[in-house]
């Protein structure tokens, strides 16, 4: 079975968790969709790079999904998705490869 970096895991998750609360117009279910994604990265994260880099890429992901809204009135809500998963993912990316 193929892996799924982390990266792909936090990214899609923000995404998903975004898409699924817009088009079922129910957030709680996006926001377990964001929670599910943000345990799996956690739990990668703390497998490849320890405690201390999972703290803070879950905090950075908290974060995004905070800093999202607040964007999303300046540039849109897709765009400002996007640009926060990309920021976690290149993140994610750097902390872990290092770590490889």
């Amino acid at each position: 079975m193929a892996k799924v970096p982390a990266a792909a895991v936090a990214a899609s998750g923000l995404v998903g968790g975004y898409a699924i609360a817009r088009w079922t117009r129910q957030r709680p279910l996006g926001g377990v969709a964001l929670a599910a994604a943000g345990s799996v990265a956690a739990y990668e994260w703390n497998r490849q790079a320890g405690a201390k880099a999972a703290t803070g890429l879950t905090l950075a992901y908290v974060a995004a999904f905070a800093g999202s809204h607040p964007l999303a009135k300046k540039v849109g809500a897709w765009p400002s998705v996007f640009a926060v998963a990309g920021g976690v993912a290149a993140a994610s990316w750097a902390v872990t490869r290092r770590a490889a």
